[in-house]
């Protein structure tokens, strides 16, 4: 599978992994710059929901408790049960940040 067509969109993305209880919930939060995206060393402040993310790539999302840092490891193909939705990233340790 090539790099494309591993991408997916961030607003899915965040959709599928259960960060977001709507498309549009997760648009505005990626709209809104609450989303940062690392990847190669580069870090960015997303601000557009169509970005194409990537396994490997590393999301910093806000959450209530404080943000939250995790790995992609899945693009996912549905939203499906929590279960499923947690196979799709990985914690990271904030150390790393």
């Amino acid at each position: 599978m090539t790099p494309e067509a591993a991408r997916t969109r961030l607003d899915v993305w965040l959709f599928r992994a259960r960060f977001a209880s709507s498309r549009s919930v997760a648009a505005t939060m990626v709209e809104r710059g609450q989303v940062r995206l690392e990847r190669s060393g580069q870090i960015i402040r997303v601000t557009k929901p169509a970005y194409g993310v990537l396994p490997g790539d590393i999301l910093t999302l806000p959450l209530k408790a404080g943000p939250l840092r995790i790995e992609i490891c899945a693009a996912g193909h549905r939203r499906g049960p929590p279960a499923e939705a947690r196979t799709l990233w990985r914690p990271c340790d904030i150390a790393g940040a």
